[in-house]
């Protein structure tokens, strides 16, 4: 199976972890690779870095050494949408998830959507709850979670300048 691989490194400031890889970011070789994806706007507009990172393979690699910012996913396999992941999916892939970021203790696991993040809790060791935006009551170990709306152009209901709010809070949160 092609995939996107992990961009994991041990005491990361922040992982980044989407629900799965697209078809056209596995074709392209670096995360959030459609170009209607406002992830890079995003990411680029909030005060999550010190500098500008252009979306192209290699990105990753320069965003967690200069950064801290790791990548990963919920469930490696690529689709073309969420719709076509199954619950064996998830039950492969979330404990193997779970027990990178154990291992690694990040001091945030960020999840794209509260897709993402239900789906991860179903299949975690952590108590299922209720999911809202921002900061989470749950951590992964030592690790904080903070879920973002998702920035794919499927989740249209949340703006540019929306997602640039989130990804604000979540540099509040880290800085405090």
């Amino acid at each position: 199976m092609q995939t996107l691989p992990d961009f994991l490194d041990d005491g990361l400031r922040l992982v980044s972890i989407g629900l799965n890889p697209s078809l056209p970011s596995v074709r392209a070789g670096f995360y959030f690779a459609n170009p209607r994806n406002r992830f890079w706007r995003a990411l680029h507009g909030s005060r999550l870095l010190s500098g500008e990172y252009h979306p192209a393979p290699g990105v990753e690699r320069a965003l967690l050494e200069r950064e801290g910012i790791g990548f990963t996913d919920v469930v490696k396999r690529p689709t073309r949408g969420a719709h076509e992941l199954r619950a064996a999916d998830y039950r492969t892939w979330v404990p193997a998830l779970e027990a990178k970021l154990r291992e690694r203790a990040p001091r945030c696991a960020w999840f794209h959507g509260k897709l993402a993040y239900r789906h991860f809790l179903r299949h975690s060791s952590l108590a299922a709850g209720d999911v809202e935006w921002g900061l989470q009551t749950s951590r992964i170990g030592t690790s904080l979670i903070f879920v973002t709306p998702n920035p794919s152009p499927a989740n249209a209901a949340y703006s540019l300048e929306a997602l640039i709010d989130w990804y604000d809070r979540l540099a509040e949160t880290l800085a405090g």
